[in-house]
């Protein structure tokens, strides 16, 4: 593909990636937070769980729960489905155009696991869903009935998704891929099961028969799942801008983080719209602080002293096999037209310009060459 039609092609699907995935999570959110802020005590109709009065945009709603589902069938019912069905496929889109078609560029590391473009796509696919038929398995479990080891299983099943991620692809793919494999999760979790139960009950409805309520029961189970994997998952998928977060040579240990950031953040703000009062959830704020904290320790980067002198003609020859291929006015390298982010490394003035940048991404975070294909070595 064209460099620059592929760049639009990236560009175009990450825009349309971005704009379903802010619909899908949106739409969580809201329902999420529904859920939480319903008043028991107030009931309308028969059949009612809770009731919420809300007021947005200069109007007030008046919104109602069923314990199970109404008695008819509404005429109009409004389903949230594609929100996650576009998301998950534009995703997907993306990972074909980022890492598929620059497999060796960005998805494959030879010193980490020397593999063909066909193989590592191959492994990427296949991950994601057995990661899926794993996770679905351990909820169809014994396991179900009991929430937290159900919930520190799917923990232990992302971090050995983290783990082996790691051992195969490039640092920054591998983080890619943990924020897919969640996603995955995510997005399945609505077209398997979500979605399938709420049109059982409402077959049921249509039969004039009583919905069953393991239907709901358990697809509230999955949302609240993805409720809490959502801002996990979306740091995950920037962090490809940030190298430093799998410069770390146990990035488990940054996703394990990141995680458990996410999902405090998360329960805080879940929290807050039940209406706990607020001493009960404080603490999560404080427990995220102190990760924060932690995790910046973890990645900060560690001070590399060089020994000896080195020439001018050796620094650019080192820079014309390692760096310039991408790096120059007109770069050699097949997936670039011009220079990444404008930076020229073909004299010594570019690299003494760009000598800090060159210190943290290909020294510290050990971010370049992309996908070390010349296989630079720290020395």
């Amino acid at each position: 593909m064209d460099v620059f039609l592929g760049d639009w092609a990236n560009l175009l699907v990450r825009w349309a990636h971005m704009i379903v995935g802010i619909g899908w999570i949106g739409t969580s959110f809201y329902f999420m937070s529904l859920d939480y802020s319903l008043d028991l005590k107030e009931r309308k109709s028969i059949g009612v769980f809770g009731t919420s009065w809300q007021v947005h945009g200069g109007g007030f709603y008046h919104v109602e729960k069923f314990t199970v589902a109404p008695p008819t069938l509404p005429q109009k019912l409004h389903w949230f489905t594609w929100e996650a069905y576009l998301t998950f496929l534009t995703g997907f889109v993306l990972l074909v155009i980022q890492y598929y078609f620059n497999a060796k560029s960005y998805l494959i590391e030879p010193t980490v696991m020397p593999l063909l473009p066909w193989q590592a796509a191959a492994i990427s696919m296949a991950s994601l869903l057995v990661g899926w038929l794993i996770y679905d398995g351990l909820c169809r479990s014994p396991l179900n009935d009991h929430t937290l080891p159900l919930a520190l299983c799917v923990f232990a099943l992302i971090l050995g998704a983290a783990t082996f991620y790691t051992h195969v692809f490039s640092p920054r793919a591998a983080l890619v891929h943990v924020g897919a494999f969640i996603g995955t999760i995510m997005a399945a979790n609505v077209f398997a099961v979500i979605v399938p139960n709420q049109r059982k009950m409402v077959a049921q409805l249509i039969r004039g028969e009583t919905p069953d309520a393991k239907y709901g029961k358990v697809g509230k189970q999955r949302s609240i799942h993805n409720n809490y994997l959502t801002l996990p998952v979306l740091l995950l998928m920037v962090s490809p801008h940030y190298p430093f977060l799998s410069a770390h040579p146990q990035s488990w240990l940054i996703v394990t983080l990141i995680i458990l950031i996410g999902a405090l953040v998360r329960h805080f703000f879940n929290r807050a719209d039940a209406g706990d009062e607020f001493g009960s959830y404080v603490w999560t704020v404080f427990v995220a602080a102190f990760l924060v904290m932690a995790a910046i320790y973890l990645t900060a980067p560690a001070t590399v002293i060089g020994k000896g002198t080195v020439s001018d003609s050796e620094v650019l020859k080192i820079s014309e096999v390692h760096c310039a291929s991408c790096h120059a006015k007109t770069p050699k390298h097949e997936a670039f037209k011009e220079a990444p982010k404008n930076v020229t490394l073909e004299s010594i003035d570019d690299i003494k310009r760009f000598a800090a940048l060159i210190q943290t991404q290909a020294v510290v975070n050990r971010a370049m060459p992309l996908g070390n294909q010349t296989q630079m070595t720290q020395d």
